[in-house]
Order: C-alpha cells, then structure tokens, then sequence
C-alpha cells in the first residue's frame, strides 16, 4: 500500500472497499524501474553486465539484484538458491558446473563443465529442508488478480496483473516499491497460508537478508579470488585453527565478537546497608503489629463500644491492606542497560541492522479533549526517533473517527520532512518541539556545528507556521455542518457518525511515501479508524488497541509492540533501544512479555499538591515489583513482545518451572543443580495447567516444526481451530507465526489493503478468543492491569526500565476535579477486576505466578475498598471530641509502649524506603496526603458504582481526560474548579472534624484543668485528618480563596446534621443536672 495514494474506507460484512481522493494520474500500472546500475544486495558492488552487454540477472524468478561473484560464490560454497525467493539458481553461459546442474535441460554450455561436487549433498539437503514449506505456497497461479474496486486499481494491488506480469517492487515487506523486483504469485485469501517455520537451532539471519556473516565470507572469497589463493596454511594463526584473517572470523573481530556476546543489561541490586535494616524494621513492624492488635481486641472500652469496634475493624482492615502494599516490595532492583553492546551486536555501523522491527501505537479518541496539537508533538518525537527507518512504523489510531485528527495527521506528515532530518542531524533532545522549544536551557550546550543556530531559527518558525495551521483546522471543527464534513476533494468524510462508520486507513509515511527534506526515508505513518456499528460491543480502548495489533501485524508486523497515550512524548530518542537491551536478549527475551518505563510528567506544579506525579508508585512499588516477576502494565510506554499479546507460553528453563514455593519466592531459590539448566521447557509440564491459563500454542511447537509429521495438515493445528483463535484472516493467522517480526513469504501485496480492512472489521472478533485469551484483555475500564496480569500468570516476567532520561513524558490533570475523575476511573476498573473471574484472589492458582506477585495484583484491586474504613477512622476523631469519649480505655505504661514503638516503626520503614529508592520526602508526604484524598472521595463512588455495574447492570460512562494546556499562565489548570459530587464527602470530613475540634476545645475550658489531658489525644487524631485534606482544602478555596457556593451549601447541610446531634447529646451538661432539669417542670 502506498502512502501516497490516499485513504482506504471499507466494510468486510458489506463488501465494500473505496479509495478517497484518488488521483487519476496514478490510476494505470506505474513501469518498472529499469535494472540498469543496480546495487548488489549481498557486497554493495554494482551487479555489472553479461559478456553480451545485458544486465546481469543472478535470479530469472525474482530478479533479486546479486552480483556475478556474489552469484558464483552462492552456488560454490552456499546454498546455492537465492536469498530472497529461495529458488535454486540455475547455471549462467561461463559458470562452472555444480552438483544439481545435470538436472538442467536448458543449459548448453559445454566449455565450462566443471564439476564441484565435494560437500554439497550435506548443503542441499540443508536448502531442501528450509524452502520445503515456503516453495510450495510459490507456485504461480493462473488466476488473475482482482481488481478491489470498480475498475480503478487502488494502492498495493497489481494493475492487470496476469501469470506473466506478476510483479511488483518492494522494500522490507510489500508497502512500498523499491529497487527490488520479485514475483508475487495471487493468492486466494479464502485459502490457508503454509508456513514457514524457524528452527531455532540455525542462526536467524540465514532466513532473510543482511546476514553479516554471510557478507563477510563473501568479501573473503572474493579477496582469494582476486589473489588467486590457492594455499594459506601460513597465514592461520599459530597454534589455532580457523579461517583466512580479515574473513571476519579471527583477529580482531574475534574480540568484538567476544564483546558482542557480554549481557545487554544487568541488574543492579540494592546496597544490603540499605536493604538489610529495611527489612528488618518491615519484620519488627508486623511483630509490633501484632501486639498492637491483640491490646486492641482484648481491651474494649465499654461507655463506647460502637466507636471501639469500629476502630478495631478499621485498625485490622489496615493492617491487612499494610501487609499486602509492604512486601511486594521486599527485594526491590534496580537496572542498567548498555546500549554499546545493543550496537555492536545487532546495530554495526557500515552493516545492515539487524534490530527488530517495532510498531509503535497511539490511541486517541476526542480531539477536543486531547488536542490535535499534542498528538502531533506524539507523533513527530515517534518518527524521529533513534532507530532504523525501516524498522519503525506509528499507528495513529482514532477511535472518534475525528476528520479534525486526520488532517492534523495529514500536516503533521509534511512537517515530519522537515523535523525529522534536523532532529537527526543536531542530535537533539526532546524531539517534540513544542517541549524542545519550551526548554528554559541553554540550547547551545555541545553544539558545535556553525549552522546549528541559523538552522533552529528556521525551524522554530516553520513550527510555529505549524501550529498556526493546527489551530486554524481546530478552530474550524468546533461547529459541524449540518451536511457533516467534507473532504478537500468534496468526498463526503465517512466517518460523520462516530457511531456507524466504515473502517478507516491511510498511509501518510513510508518507504514510498515521500523522502525528508535531506532525501531520506522516513518511518511509517498509518492512521486506522476501526469500523463502528450499532449493535456491536466496541470494547472502547481495549477493542482499539486489539485493531491496530490486527492491521499492523497485516501491514508491517513488527517483531515488537510500544503503545503511547496521544499525550505521551517519546522524551529520550533511544527509548527503543532501551526496551530491545532486554527484549532481543536471547535468554531474557525469550519469557519477557514487556519492557515497562515509568511516567514522568510536564507541567505538574512545583510543589505537586495532587501527588500527579505517582513518584511512590513508580519509583518504589514498581522497583520492588520488578524484583519478583516484573512490574504491573500501567497502560502507557510500555513495550510488548507480539508473541506474548499472541497468547504464546514464553520459553521457560527447569529452574523456571520449579513449584512455586513461597519460601522460595520470598527469600530466593537455593544453588542451583546440575541440571538446573539444561534443558528449555518440557512439553508436557508447559501444557499442565488449567484451561485457562493453556496458551493457544507452545513456542516449542513451532520452532520444532513438523519434525515426526508424516502428514502436512497436521502441522500445529487445522486451519478452523485457528480462524476460532485468531479469526478468519488467513493473511493475519501465518503473521502471528513470525516470531522474528516481518511480512511472511507467502503475503500477497494485492489483498493487503482487503485484509486490513477486514480485520478492522466490527465483527471480526465475534466467536474468537480476542479479549479472552488474545490481545489486550475486556473486562474493565483498567484492561492494562488485566492484560499484564493475565500474562504473567502464563509465566512471562516483565522488565521494569529507568533509563538515566525518562524514556516517554506525558501531561498530567493538576486541577482537583480532573484529578479525582482520573483516580475514580482507575479505582472503578479495580472493582471490575475484583467483581470478574480474573479476580487475582482465585485465578490462576495452576499458572506461573509467583505468590508475592500475586499479592502485588491482590493489592491493585482491592485498594478502593479501603475508603469505608478510612472514611469512618477520619469521622471518628469528630465523634471523639462531640460525644467526649475515647476509642482506646486509659493505658498502662506497658501498653503505651506498643502505642509509641508502633508510630516510630511506621515511619521508620517509611524513612528507609526512602533512603534506598531515592525519593524525597516532600513527594512521599504528597502521596500520603492524596492517599486520605482519593479514598474519602473517588474510591468510595468507586465502590458504589462497581457494585451497582456487576450488580445492578446500571453502566458509567468512560471519561477521557482533558489535556488542557496553560493558555492563561503557568498553571493556570491548577486553579480551575469544576463541580462533581467527588468533592462532598472529603469537605464533610473537614468541616465535622473542625466543628469537633471547637467542641473539644469548648468543654475543656469548661470542664477545668483535669479534662485537658485527654482532649489532647483526640485533638492529635483530628489534627491529623485535616493536615492530610489540607491540599484538597487549598483546592476548594482556589485562586481567589473563594468556596463554590453549591460545596458551602451542602457540606453546611451536613454539618448542620451533626451539629444537632451534638446539641442533642449535650456533652457540656452532666447526667444529674439533666436529670434535675427534666423533673424542674413549669414552677421551677
């Protein structure tokens, strides 16, 4: 599909499929290109002419570009077959003759009948075995293409294409023309797609192009051919044996081979000076914990015994909800990556790059929520970044099939020519220039070249020209026609109903797409809107994600998945560098489902008064969940291996399958064995489990091929058990078996663009296992803490990386309102999880996941039901201070004792989590703060509202976030107030705790000296209540110190409520004058 030949719109149900703004100057076949002065793919040299002047053609069924040494080297001491079609190649008029040719019946060259029969049995035998499976799919069919549409040829397809004419020019896969000509036979999509399989015991290169190795050994060849080498015992090395020196197999390459194979990243654990005390106060607490508790239950205060029960029930729910937040973090790690290793093994310069390729998603639903403008600063930082242009493609998905999101995209495409290049020359950071140009440094630091300054005046003004054209477009979508909106061309936009659209997909960027402004290549851009109907469950952001992992693994299939929020930067260029350290490590990458990066937010005032930043959560609960089993997918900047989203079991060692002992989980496994290593995962030990935790397949399946099948259709399972899987998209089904990424061999480019709508489709997912088993999990509102849960309980670990830069930026709600929406969403999709049969309490017992990871999810979902206790604990200090009564009898000084150690135990584990995870204690104070916020507040509606969706059927509406930007001044947000009904319960806390606080204080002064000494410990309890709502406080006040009058009106309505009751308990009056004043009567 080119990008250059406008949008695709269709309907698999509907057998519709259009192009929009077609240009009829592109509608016939385009030539192809002449092979005149063609590169040679294997050495870089020209491929040269035939002694008869014709340009010379290694291959006479693809046309795949090798040189006559190249091609000459290939049949002598190679596989003798092209490296990109995998036919055997045939002898040319002065080739020696090779074992094979006599099965030749065109060859009539008689005066070079030599044959070099010697060790070419073991090679042939080697090419059978590899190109069995993938020659059979390329036997040319005599059927003609079709033609997707009503006589126009549209992008990807095959103008007129017959037997004879079949073939087309292509890159890395069929998105785009090239230098390269093969053929492509026509498929019949309706037809199963063989498979090729991998095996895993051969190097990966030998499957597909840029084999270094190979090269290498082809420039030796040549080198003894030139010098006419016929004996080089001497220049083997001295007592070793090997290869010539410079064939890249001795020497000095040795060593950097030796380098090549060191550890990409290392763990780096924390200090045991650090680690040692941190546990040992986390067990003297539980011991004093304890004690605690059992004084608690066995010393109840009579004249008040509902306010003792209710503390004592609250005391032990927090207990239980300390012990399951504390020792997830028991053996917290830290790690570093070497990126010098990640090149010099994958990435050489000079070579062609062995990275794997990587899809990168963004998800956006309402452009004026989330403002084209920052998903354009998205977009540009992603097609910039740090990593091979072939090997990187964006998908920008709109679910609101938005025209507004389109055409941004569509400006943001020609902006990336110019942006692209500059980023990359200046090698600057960020590479989002709304931030770069915010930057308040000195943008001249390390810059060295004359241009630099001149070049970034330039391109700040082609930015903020950008910009202009952003608003103008935003400006002119706040109203819509009554006719709905057009296209430039005036083709009706067919998403006008956001509802009941078509599916939507248009290549902006790619390897045909148009070069940058320096000629060179840019990333793929591919906007995708999925088809919408009534009647259809759409699944809100987890159906989208799930679409675009159908269309990308269509179009280009990367070995790899990144989804980023629209507002989510790349903020460090080599983010993906980082994240294949860990996932191209041949041991590590083989059972890691994702590489996780912290959030890191702009924009977030300096003293962080709503805990925005999430510092406690990423920067300690993350790290000590990465010392377990990996941390939890937070739904954002995080790096997906596509065979785990698959639903493939990760490759597992003996160690890995031991039983899952909690002594063993908690404390470390001991020595390892003999064989404590040997052998990968047994078959029949890996397919042991519940049903719901079986993968859909075994990798080792796969890899072991069809070793001990005699019969072809067995091979891994019938093409119907797999259209249940993965549905019916035979094109999409022989992807998901590419392990390594990449189009598969049998793809044919003409039913790319129908594939891709179908699997888009509305329906495609009805009676398959996508958001069961496969993809991105339904369920809940929270479908990131499903997904990652789900995969962990198959056995797949997860990577959490900090890079010294933050990978990814985002924006974050700083007003009140916002923020407590946000936290009501993540708490209600808690309840979900909680309230499904995913819930972390009784699934997957027969799975992989280890204990204390699975009090870390236990934790993740029962939080919000820690706002009932909460929310009673805060008003007890109220009732204390009203009624005069105390939740705790007088207390000895033995008793006192646990009181005090219990309190310094507290925060001292808190200290010592701060002295090893480096966070400051301002940030550890606001998330103590926002924690008594948001339970009084967004997790109690939580509860309510979960119960009444499971319960009840009664639905809540997903509300996306605004994104809004300081348009009146620095954090100017942060002083917007909007009403919501989250704001009333933490505004009744604080007002009856200040109105009990008066009341104590009035019956102290009235009661003597003798009543001060108690007051004091309720007055602590109350003081502690208010110092924690003191942000929400400063919030309802606002910029001008001004209370909205709706929150005055009911938070007094309430409090006027226990004013009353207060007045009616009467504290001031003793039991003997109310009795004397009940007998007065009339003539007192």
């Amino acid at each position: 599909m080119e990008a250059s030949a406008g949008m695709v719109a269709g309907s698999h149900k509907r057998n519709e499929l259009v192009r929009i703004r077609h240009d009829s100057s592109d509608s016939g076949s385009k030539p192809l290109k002449s092979l005149n002065g063609q590169i040679c793919q294997i050495c870089g040299d020209t491929v040269g002419l035939t002694a008869t002047g014709d340009v010379f053609v290694a291959c006479n069924e693809c046309a795949f570009p090798v040189c006559r040494p190249c091609y000459e080297y290939e049949r002598k001491d190679g596989n003798q077959s092209c490296p990109q079609c995998k036919t055997r190649y045939k002898r040319h008029r002065g080739s020696p003759r090779v074992e094979g040719d006599e099965d030749e019946v065109d060859s009539d060259d008689i005066e070079n009948e030599f044959n070099y029969a010697q060790g070419k049995a073991k090679a042939r035998r080697q090419w059978e075995e590899d190109a069995d499976l993938s020659s059979s799919s390329r036997r040319e069919s005599q059927q003609p293409i079709p033609l997707l549409t009503n006589g126009q040829t549209m992008s990807g397809e095959i103008p007129c294409a017959t037997p004879d004419t079949q073939s087309v020019r292509t890159t890395s896969g069929p998105l785009g023309p090239s230098e390269k000509v093969h053929s492509l036979p026509y498929i019949d999509p309706r037809q199963p797609v063989p498979v090729r399989i991998v095996d895993p015991s051969k190097d990966l290169n030998s499957y597909g192009l840029g084999n270094v190795d190979w090269k290498e050994r082809v420039e030796g060849w040549k080198l003894k051919q030139e010098k006419n080498m016929v004996q080089m015992t001497g220049r083997y090395a001295e007592g070793k044996g090997g290869d010539v020196e410079g064939t890249g197999s001795n020497g000095e390459e040795l060593q950097m081979v030796d380098d090549a194979r060191q550890p990409m990243s290392r763990v780096v654990p924390i200090p045991s000076s650090q680690l040692t005390p941190y546990r040992v106060v986390i067990v003297l607490r539980l011991i004093i914990l304890g004690f605690f508790l059992q004084y608690r239950v066995t010393h109840p205060v009579k004249d008040a015994y509902p306010l003792w029960l209710t503390s004592v029930i609250c005391e032990i729910w927090f207990a239980l909800s300390w012990i399951l937040d504390q020792f997830p973090k028991w053996s917290p790690v830290n790690r570093e990556t070497y990126l010098e290793r990640l090149a010099l093994r994958y990435d050489r310069d000079g070579e062609p790059s062995q990275l794997d390729p990587v899809d990168v998603f963004v998800s956006t639903v309402d452009p004026l929520k989330e403002p084209p403008l920052v998903t354009a600063n998205t977009v540009l930082s992603i097609l910039s970044v740090d990593y091979p242009v072939d090997k990187v493609s964006c998908y920008v998905s709109d679910d609101g099939s938005a025209m507004l999101t389109f055409e941004a995209l569509s400006e943001t495409a020609e902006f990336a020519k110019k942006w692209v290049p500059f980023c990359k020359k200046h090698n600057i950071e960020p590479r989002a220039p709304e931030f770069y140009f915010a930057q308040k440094i000195d943008y001249l630091k390390d810059k060295i070249q004359p241009s630099f300054v001149k070049e970034r005046r330039a391109m700040k003004r082609e930015y903020e020209e950008f910009k202009v054209r952003i608003n103008a477009l935003v400006a002119k979508a706040q109203k819509m026609p009554e006719e709905g909106w057009t296209m430039q061309d005036g083709t009706p936009w067919p998403g006008n109903n956001p509802r009941d659209h078509p599916g939507m997909i248009q290549v902006f960027l790619g390897h045909s797409g148009g070069l940058d402004t320096d000629g060179n290549e840019l990333p793929r851009l591919v906007y995708v809107s999925r088809e919408k109907r009534p009647g259809f469950q759409h699944h809100k952001k987890a159906g989208a994600m799930n679409a675009l992992i159908r269309v990308s693994a269509v179009l280009t299939n990367g070995a790899y998945l990144l989804n980023v929020d629209c507002d989510h930067y790349f903020n460090n260029s080599k983010a993906l560098k980082e994240a294949m350290c860990f996932m191209m490590d041949p041991v590590l990458g083989k059972k890691t489902c994702y590489v996780q990066f912290p959030q890191r937010f702009d924009g977030i005032d300096l003293h962080d008064r709503y805990a925005n930043r999430n510092i406690v959560f990423f920067d300690i609960n993350m790290k000590g969940q990465d010392g377990i089993q990996g941390p939890v997918y937070v739904g954002t900047g995080c790096c997906f291996n596509r065979q785990a989203l698959y639903g493939y079991d990760p490759v597992l060692t003996e160690e890995d399958l031991e039983p899952n002992i909690i002594v063993k989980s908690c404390w470390g496994s001991r020595k390892k064995g003999k064989g404590g290593n040997k052998k990968y995962i047994d078959k029949k030990r890996a397919m042991n489990r519940t049903e719901s935790t079986v993968p859909i397949f075994n990798m080792e399946d796969i890899e072991e091929g069809v070793e001990g099948y005699d019969d072809e259709r067995s091979l891994l399972m019938s093409q119907k058990s797999l259209e249940k899987r993965f549905g019916q998209s035979p094109v999409f089904i022989a992807a998901t078996f590419m392990e390594q990424g990449g189009i598969p061999p049998s793809t044919n480019p003409a039913t790319l663009l129908k594939e891709a709508i179908h699997v888009i489709s509305c329906g495609y997912e009805d009676k398959t296992e996508w958001g069961k088993e496969i993809g991105w999990i339904y369920g809940s509102v929270t479908e990131d803490i499903l997904t990652g849960f789900k995969m962990h309980a198959r056995g797949w670990i997860s990577i959490y990386c900090m890079p010294p830069r933050p990978a990814f930026k985002g924006s974050a709600p700083i007003n009140l309102s916002d923020r407590l929406n946000q936290v009501l969403r993540w708490a209600l999709g808690s309840i979900e999880i909680f309230l499904s049969r995913h819930c972390p309490l009784w699934y997957g017992y027969n799975g992989r996941l280890k204990p204390l990871m699975r009090l870390a999810y236990i934790n993740t979902i029962v939080y919000p039901f820690t706002s009932i206790p909460l929310i009673a604990y805060c008003t007890l200090p109220a009732f204390c201070l009203l009624t005069n009564k105390f939740i705790i009898p007088e207390i000895s000084n033995f008793a006192s004792m646990w009181f005090i150690l219990l309190f310094v135990s507290i925060f001292t584990t808190s200290i010592l989590e701060l002295r090893w995870s480096g966070v400051s204690i301002e940030d550890w104070w606001r998330n103590e703060q926002f924690w008594v916020i948001g339970g009084t507040s967004a997790h109690l509606f939580a509860v309510f509202q979960g119960l009444l969706k499971v319960l009840a059927g009664i639905d809540t509406n997903f509300t996306v976030t605004s994104k809004a930007s300081d348009e009146d001044g620095d954090f100017a947000e942060l002083y917007v107030f909007k009403w919501t009904s989250l704001l009333i319960p933490p505004t009744t806390v604080l007002i009856v705790n200040l109105v009990g606080i008066v009341a104590g204080v009035s019956y102290a002064i009235n009661s003597g000296y003798q009543s001060w000494g108690p007051l004091f410990g309720k007055l602590f309890f109350a003081i502690w209540v208010i110092a924690h709502l003191y942000p929400f406080l400063k919030g309802l006040l606002g910029r001008q110190n001004r209370t909205p009058t709706i929150v005055i009106v009911w938070s007094v309505l309430l409090a006027s409520i226990f004013s009353l009751l207060w007045v009616r308990i009467d504290p001031f009056t003793s039991d003997s004058n109310r009795l004397t004043n009940g007998q007065c009567g009339i003539n007192c």
